[in-house]
């Protein structure tokens, strides 16, 4: 029996003169999902494009079991902007989408000949076989499924938004049950009902994925072996990703021990043979247990090149009872009512969590309660004894400027010091020398590193985070959940990160589509299993059904 399977063979990849991969030998078999995952610049994303074939390497080759078909989530989001959505999701069958529109040339010509009919009736045999009169039906529960509504499955691509797209995107990769799948951060710009909805996809898909994520929690779900990247190798591990953290960790302490003990051994042989060896009588023990040193070799420990800053947030005064009160607040953004009549009161020991589709509802209320913006109705108050600090989305306009990182902190910083400002700049991994760095060239991942040193320089005591994982390093995703964990204040705060909600809220939140709240004192895991929220699903699942039938 043959094993489905891709395969990288002796490869090699070398950047100028660094090697990124040194003879890489690595299989990925049938009915697996592989996580692969590594430090900022390992090549995680280089690597899954020389398995699909956009990267040549340097040396090695990567070989496909003939005839699988392979997938690949695509990153450019306008590609497909002259195109429907269907027909987009549908060319994640190219053969298929093929016969489709060779069909429809031919069914369209006004003389059709016997040849066209000969030509016709094998498409159509080869269009059933591929399950091709369910296309639009599959390829519309795959939208569905990723909160693509209905209405906009026939729309052009260059009509949706951003977040639109990246769904479309990885619906189309998803399509047609393909034999292998590549997904390099499938869950960025998902809401967390339709990661949940992917995480149920992929672990009942039958076939090999292999996907890079920085979602703890959604490799744990999804992943039943991970390949990691260190140093140019990649060490596969059977299991989840806290399964990899526990095993390399007792790896680590193991040749640590082994280390120990055989430096211990050296030790006492050394010691026997400068007291002997001038021993006539013990020169031959002497002499043995000299061959033995020799033969002793220390294991080579690298510690790994991932990197994990320091994120410790220190609220400067103890907050009182009075916290924030919110009353019948609401605002119409562009035409559509995204609060409406939101109502609620945050106590001293309050981390909540704002979660849900609702990006922009979400966003509104943050930027409404930091005073960046007004609403339409109702009113808010903070406490006097309260101080905030704000994380935004959009951070764009936080860096449009000529400022170095070290003058942008120190413009927040209550201690007009250099060196206190730049330790805070070490805790987020900035080296001396990039404190000169202009902030308005930093990458998206330095830029959040930046904005979380200006929250723990500022001794805030409330916290409101809009997706702060975004653009984040799963080291650095992981220093910031144990941050907000172990913060002393309040929190409110969105995140995509399902790890970061559970173990963060202890208050949950949901905006829903007609601008209304849900408002539970709850864990995030109890509140997606408790009854509200089935019907809520139940809801709008019929609601759903409705206009379909309509």
């Amino acid at each position: 029996m043959v094993i489905d399977m891709i395969q990288a063979n002796n490869v090699t990849l070398r950047v100028g003169k660094k090697a990124l991969f040194e003879d890489v030998n690595i299989k990925f078999t049938e009915g697996n999902c592989y996580g692969l995952i590594g430090a900022n610049g390992a090549g995680k994303s280089t690597f899954l494009k020389i398995l699909s074939g956009t990267l040549e390497t340097t040396n090695g080759d990567v070989t496909i079991t003939p005839g699988q078909r392979l997938s690949v989530l695509e990153q450019d989001h306008f590609k497909y902007d002259a195109y429907s959505v269907m027909d987009t999701v549908i060319m994640g069958n190219e053969r298929l989408y093929q016969i489709m529109k060779e069909k429809d040339a031919i069914y369209a010509k006004e003389d059709f000949s016997d040849e066209d009919g000969i030509r016709a009736s094998e498409l159509e045999a080869e269009f059933a076989e591929m399950d091709g009169w369910d296309a639009e039906s599959n390829a519309a529960m795959l939208l569905n499924g990723l909160g693509i509504d209905t209405s906009l499955h026939y729309s052009m691509m260059s009509d949706l938004n951003g977040n639109e797209k990246v769904k479309v995107l990885l619906a189309k990769a998803l399509f047609g049950n393909p034999d292998i799948l590549l997904l390099d951060e499938p869950t960025n710009h998902l809401d967390l009902d339709a990661i949940a909805w992917l995480e149920d996809f992929l672990i009942d898909f039958e076939n090999t994925v292999i996907v890079v994520s920085h979602d703890r929690y959604f490799l744990n779900k999804v992943c039943t072996h991970i390949a990691d990247i260190d140093y140019g190798k990649i060490q596969l591990f059977a299991g989840n990703y806290d399964f990899w953290y526990e095993s390399s960790q007792l790896i680590i302490k193991q040749r640590k021990e082994a280390n120990k003990k055989k430096e211990e051994q050296i030790k006492e042989l050394q010691e026997f043979i400068s007291r002997f060896s001038a021993n006539a009588s013990k020169s031959k023990q002497a002499t043995s247990r000299k061959r033995a040193l020799e033969k002793i070799e220390l294991d080579d420990i690298r510690p790994s090149s991932r990197k994990y800053p320091y994120i410790d947030f220190r609220p400067e005064r103890e907050i009182g009872n009075e916290v924030l009160t919110v009353e019948g607040i609401s605002k119409t953004i562009n035409g559509e009512k995204v609060l409406d009549n939101i109502s609620f009161i945050v106590g001293h020991d309050d981390k909540i969590a704002f979660v849900g589709g609702n990006e922009l509802a979400k966003t509104t209320l943050f930027k409404i309660l930091t005073g960046e913006i007004e609403p339409d109705e109702g009113t808010y108050k903070w406490g006097v004894t309260t101080s905030q600090a704000y994380f935004p989305k959009d951070n764009t306009a936080e860096f449009d400027n000529d400022y170095t990182i070290t003058e942008w902190l120190m413009g927040f910083s209550p201690v007009k010091d250099v060196t206190y400002v730049r330790g805070f700049l070490g805790r987020m991994l900035f080296a001396g020398e990039d404190g000169v760095k202009k902030v308005k060239v930093l990458s998206g991942g330095e830029k959040v590193r930046c904005l979380l040193s200006k929250m723990m320089i500022s001794g805030a005591n409330c916290l409101l985070f809009d997706e702060p994982t975004n653009h984040l390093d799963m080291e650095s995703i992981t220093a910031l959940n144990e941050g907000m964990k172990k913060f002393k204040g309040v929190e409110l705060f969105s995140c995509h990160d399902h790890q970061v909600v559970q173990t963060t809220a202890n208050r949950i939140m949901e905006i829903l589509p007609d601008g209304s709240l849900i408002d539970k004192i709850t864990t995030y895991d109890e509140y997606l299993a408790s009854d509200e929220m089935a019907r809520k699903r139940t809801v709008y699942t019929s609601t759903a059904k409705e206009e379909d039938e309509d």
